[in-house]
């Protein structure tokens, strides 16, 4: 439990005594860290006895009055304690909303048998207040019983509740209707910002309170917010974590183990995040790390008695519109898988890393690991061929009633979802134009132009102008602007709201007058869709459009990936649920579908393509990152 005199005067009382906090946190992006011996103050301890903490897990630590401790003894390196008895943490980063909840018992498992303690998630705050004051812990967003679920196993739980996760999540995990209003600023002591922060925690903490140690729970520990040290706006935001200690890095260096040291020379050393891999981009390459150089480090850990969270240990998917984006001078978007070349594969599947670690451990364990759990079956599926298609145009009688603006309103101000705003998806911009010229608009993040239905030209923040042709009638001008993820690292994500922000002219003349239609791509409009009249597939179709097909899983579904080689940018959907993102530029080339969310036989698919239509829908059953 962290002493009230190191916490912010915003947090309540009722709070308080659910919050206890791991060491001081030096945050930022570590650079990558070449391994050099005599690393940490001291001399390294000689081969270490076997572990064996079978009597320090949930189910068997009976008695509970000390919990997470440290001690320094002035001999050797500090270490922490767990109900006084010697414990290093041994942990694996698994994030519970972004595996399917089917699966979350696999993936523990898996953790446990790799050898690991310990399993850390992050808790996000924009998905688990969607909009304000409405609040959902269900389904695959259960946090408590995925916590208790990781206890039921044997594993131990660190809690990384923000309320800013980065994660490459969208807008770091914050809510986007935070950015309504222009003086609220992120990630500071602003009133408004405050304010939101302690209404959910107000909401989160009682939920966290019986999952803590001395209530019997699992969770050892809570970090609160993350990589503070690199984003750094306000002295005053983060006081009373200025005695505690984690570090992200990628490998070992003695230099800054020896800066650590100084800020706590008598405090164990925590790797929060251990990074085995990392997250790719649109555009971009995959990225991979050596499994051998990721033995060696760990390697290196054990031997020094350093406590450690691998980052990812499963990453898992960036499902629906979860995805996030960076900006280094350009707007690029994560991409859909979260696979992140991490220990367990985004479907769950071993990979040499695992092995690797899992023989180390094995051999620092005085008892036998648990024995591995078995594959998730994988199959390749018949090819999908969508026989019925619905161009965008005539799907607009099924959205929401659209709102009606003087001028355009970007996503997050629309007056929708009880006055939360668009978090996610695509807004469409209407509005009757009669003459041409030089079309001027800010639109985030990228934004496909019509007249009527036809596409004329691209906007995104490198192109704000476009030429509209001189028209001979008057005609609907239309601006499909899609979210592709808000920036989750920097000071950028103050700036982060989509669609159109601003006006609209044509030659320097302010159009006025708009309808505006949210596409927000709910399972609820996919529902009212299978009431509209859809068309037989053409050949080819040119403009974003909706395609309908049948996927044949057979009386036992099984795990698949989708193939989409010939086409070009959209979302597929299965039985309603947004499997994300599939576009062209790469790296990834498959979407990642649990066979837990098919049905036996007979799966609708809908394909949302927004430039121009493809033919098969192929499957595999093996990914292609």
């Amino acid at each position: 439990m962290g002493s009230s005199s190191l916490l912010s005067p915003w947090l309540s009382w009722k709070r308080m005594v659910g919050i206890f906090f791991l060491p001081f946190i030096l945050s930022g992006f570590g650079p990558r860290f070449k391994q050099e011996e005599n690393l940490v103050i001291g001399k390294a301890h000689p081969p270490q006895p076997r572990f064996n903490w079978s009597h320090l897990t949930p189910l068997e630590l009976k008695n509970r009055s000390v919990g997470l401790g440290t001690e320094s003894t002035g001999q050797g390196n500090p270490h922490f304690t767990l109900e006084g008895h010697k414990f290093l943490i041994f942990g694996g980063s698994i994030h519970y909303f972004r595996v399917p909840r089917e699966y979350w018992r696999d993936r523990l498992l898996k953790l446990k048998a790799c050898g690991l303690n310990t399993v850390t998630t992050y808790v996000p705050w924009n998905l688990h207040e969607p909009e304000r004051g409405k609040f959902d812990f269900s389904g695959n967003l259960d946090l408590e019983a995925f916590v208790l679920m990781a206890s039921e196993i044997g594993l131990w739980v660190i809690l990384r509740p923000g309320p800013y996760i980065c994660s490459e999540i969208d807008l770091g995990g914050l809510p986007s209707w935070l950015l309504q209003d222009p003086r609220l600023l992120l990630r500071t002591t602003n009133k408004g910002f405050m304010e939101a922060v302690e209404k959910y925690f107000d909401h989160l903490i009682p939920r966290v309170i019986p999952l803590q140690y001395r209530q019997g729970g699992p969770v050892i520990a809570m970090q609160v917010e993350n990589e503070y040290g690199s984003f750094n706006k306000d002295k005053k935001y983060m006081p009373y974590l200025r005695k505690l200690a984690t570090i992200n890095l990628q490998k070992l260096h003695r230099n800054i183990f020896n800066q650590l040291h100084k800020v706590q020379r008598d405090k164990p050393l925590l790797i929060m995040e251990y990074w085995v891999g990392w997250f790719d981009r649109w555009g971009d390459k995959h990225h991979v790390m050596d499994a051998k150089e990721i033995e060696r480090t760990v390697s290196e850990f054990i031997k020094y008695e350093i406590s450690f969270n691998v980052y990812m240990f499963h990453g898992g998917t960036n499902f629906g519109f979860l995805n996030g984006a960076t900006y280094f001078g350009k707007h690029t978007g994560v991409v859909t898988s979260y696979d992140y070349d991490a220990v367990l594969t985004e479907a769950g599947d071993y990979t040499e890393k695992y092995f690797k670690l899992q023989k180390l451990f094995g051999s620092f364990s005085a008892i036998p690991l648990p024995r591995v759990p078995k594959l998730t079956p994988k199959a390749a599926y018949s090819p999908v061929r969508p026989s019925l298609y619905l161009p965008l145009w005539d799907a607009l009688a099924y959205l929401n009633e659209p709102v009606r603006s003087h001028q355009p309103i970007n996503m997050e101000n629309l007056p929708i979802n009880n006055g939360s705003g668009q978090s996610y998806g695509f807004v469409l911009y209407e509005k009757s134009i009669c003459s041409g010229g030089r079309l001027c608009a800010h639109a985030h993040d990228m934004a496909q132009v019509f007249l009527d239905e036809t596409m004329i030209g691209i906007l995104n923040e490198n192109n704000q102008n476009l030429h509209i042709p001189e028209l001979r009638v008057c005609r609907y001008l239309r601006i499909l602007v899609e979210n592709q993820g808000r920036v989750n690292f920097s000071w950028q994500i103050q700036n982060e709201r989509k669609g159109i922000t601003g006006s609209v002219s044509i030659s320097n003349s302010s159009l006025e007058g708009f309808t505006i239609y949210s596409l927000e791509m709910k399972r609820s409009f996919f529902e009212r869709l299978r009431s509209a009249t859809w068309r037989p597939v053409p050949d080819s179709h040119p403009g974003p459009a909706f395609y309908r097909g049948t996927l044949r899983a057979g009386p036992s579904p099984k795990d698949t990936f989708l193939s989409l080689r010939n086409w070009n940018y959209g979302f597929v959907f299965i039985n309603g649920r947004n499997l994300g993102r599939y576009w062209n530029i790469g790296p990834q080339k498959t979407l990642y579908l649990p066979g837990a969310w098919l049905h036996p036989e007979d799966n609708e698919v809908i394909v949302f393509e927004k430039m121009l239509s493809g033919s098969d829908i192929e499957s595999t059953d093996k990914p292609m990152l």
